[in-house]
């Protein structure tokens, strides 16, 4: 493996990793009242562009960060609009 490819996924891991407190604590509190709706849209949906470009390029740290982060924010999302 060489270095941009190891930097890619060290980058990847701590931005990904960046979303579980928030996760975590909406998980445990059910509180997402200080979430804004707009900014989890907007972010999906640039997150989920993200993973298609790392797709086609077949850049897959950047697959990798992608696809757990949409994950993560399309769970706050759906746990924001359900509130």
């Amino acid at each position: 493996m060489n270095l941009e490819t190891i930097l890619g996924y060290l980058a990847a891991t701590l931005t990904t990793c960046s979303f579980l407190p928030q996760a975590i604590r909406i998980y445990k509190t059910k509180n997402t009242s200080a979430i804004s709706v707009w900014m989890y849209s907007i972010f999906s949906a640039g997150v989920f562009l993200w993973f298609i470009y790392g797709c086609l390029i077949q850049a897959w740290p950047v697959v990798f960060a992608n696809g757990i982060t949409l994950l993560l924010s399309l769970w706050i999302l759906w746990m924001k609009i359900n509130e």
